[in-house]
């Protein structure tokens, strides 16, 4: 007889296979993920809401699914939701087969920055350093992935909500382009997302959510996605045929901006950053190639706060927006991947950022609707995680996906700097009491 698998030490790809095979009970997978909350939510605070009793009832149902042969995607599989209205957007992953264990914490009322989460016991440490804030809003779904308590949590990112937190949790975030799948966000600029410890964990998210889009539009007789949309001609942007045999280039090119153009983002920062992506060009996972002309966008922070501020003047940011527009379509053509710091700053203490915005290299691409990645770079000078922020053209999430993958592959399995790997835990490598 096969030897049950320790779930804690089990990524959501492996869980799921374990479940579908039946070497491991989804409900003794979630009832692993609920003893390692309890165990560790007092000092975390990852968590607003813990469904110990439903997600048990919920994890017996998926065992009674697979058992009558039907095969889940993401069997058994225990997931932190963002927030307490989190399930509405879980919809695709639960049908998979995920069991939502809890909903993560968010910013907690009167806060005026975001970079915060307030769980049930307080508010939300970040694992590697409980004086630092996680980043947020996803803040709770974050923490909660990185200190190994579930292997998968959903977030969103309106401004960098999903990228920031991973960034300064040393985990993997994908901001899906704008629209795919689509958001109730009235401005346009919130888009799902996910955090994990692995990029296959992501791609398995992926593969899950835009099959659910996909299945969706084709039911309502369309072939395009809403939002930035795919490119329709078969070729990829600089111009190869993705179809094509293997050649000299097959590397996707990439250019690094440490500042966009407008920031002035913290040097140790853009070092650690720019030394992850000279690795990945290294280990042959892209192409570094020096732009004809420095990649200059207009700093996106009043287009943004107008878009968002009710009875603004939106013709500035209209304006702000489609000069970006311009530029990164030009910057597409050339090169089929954008390399930045995900944070201008390391992780701040708990009494806010004062006045930086961490937002000022992600939300940019919430302006123009472009997938985005935070894959785990390295450790500052103060021992915190810093993200290299990975952007691809519209409809170019598998490109950032295959990105992730081969930083995990060069990096031993959890990223660049992560010394745990995936099956790093609460007890093990970050979470530090």
């Amino acid at each position: 007889m096969a030897v049950a698998p320790a779930p804690a030490a089990l990524s959501a790809v492996e869980i799921a296979s374990a479940v579908r095979s039946r070497t491991l009970r989804a409900v003794d997978a979630v009832a692993s993920a609920l003893e390692r909350i309890e165990r560790a939510d007092p000092v975390l605070c990852a968590f607003i809401e813990v469904w110990g009793e439903e997600a048990l009832r919920r994890a017996r149902e998926v065992d009674a699914r697979v058992g009558a042969g039907e095969r889940l995607p993401l069997a058994g599989v225990p997931i932190g939701v963002k927030g307490r209205h989190g399930l509405r957007a879980a919809d695709p992953l639960l049908a998979a087969g995920c069991v939502a264990v809890g909903a993560t914490s968010v910013p907690g009322p009167g806060t005026a920055w975001q970079t915060w989460g307030l769980g049930r016991y307080g508010r939300t440490v970040n694992p590697w350093r409980h004086d630092r804030t996680p980043g947020g809003s996803s803040a709770g779904s974050a923490a909660a992935v990185a200190a190994g308590l579930v292997p998968l949590a959903t977030g969103s990112d309106g401004a960098g909500s999903v990228r920031i937190p991973a960034a300064w949790c040393g985990v993997v975030g994908l901001k899906a382009g704008n629209g795919r799948p689509p958001s109730t966000d009235r401005t346009g600029l919130m888009a799902p997302g996910v955090l994990a410890r692995s990029a296959e964990d992501v791609a398995a998210y992926w593969a899950v959510v835009s099959g659910a889009e996909r299945e969706a539009v084709t039911v309502a007789g369309t072939a395009t996605a809403t939002g930035g949309g795919a490119d329709t001609d078969g070729m990829d942007t600089d111009g190869t045929d993705p179809d094509g045999p293997p050649g000299e280039y097959d590397a996707p090119t990439a250019e690094w901006s440490p500042d966009l153009g407008f920031d002035s983002p913290d040097p140790d920062v853009v070092a650690v950053a720019h030394a992850a992506a000279v690795r990945l060009a290294e280990a042959g996972a892209l192409r570094l190639v020096r732009p004809r002309a420095p990649l200059r966008l207009d700093d996106p922070a009043p287009a943004w706060l107008a878009l968002r501020t009710p009875g603004a003047d939106p013709a500035p940011a209209h304006r702000i927006r489609a000069a970006n527009d311009r530029r990164l379509s030009a910057f597409f053509s050339g090169a089929r991947l954008l390399l930045t710091p995900t944070a201008p700053t390391s992780p701040h203490g708990h009494e806010g950022p004062g006045e930086r915005y961490s937002t000022a290299l992600t939300w940019a691409f919430n302006l123009s609707g472009h997938p985005a990645i935070s894959i785990p770079a390295g450790f500052g000078p103060d021992g915190c995680p810093v993200g290299l922020q990975v952007v691809a053209a519209h409809g170019r999430e598998e490109l950032l996906l295959d990105v992730a993958r081969a930083a995990e592959v060069h990096d031993g399995g959890g990223g660049p700097g992560d010394p745990g790997g995936p099956g790093s835990l609460w007890t093990g490598t970050c979470v530090r009491i």
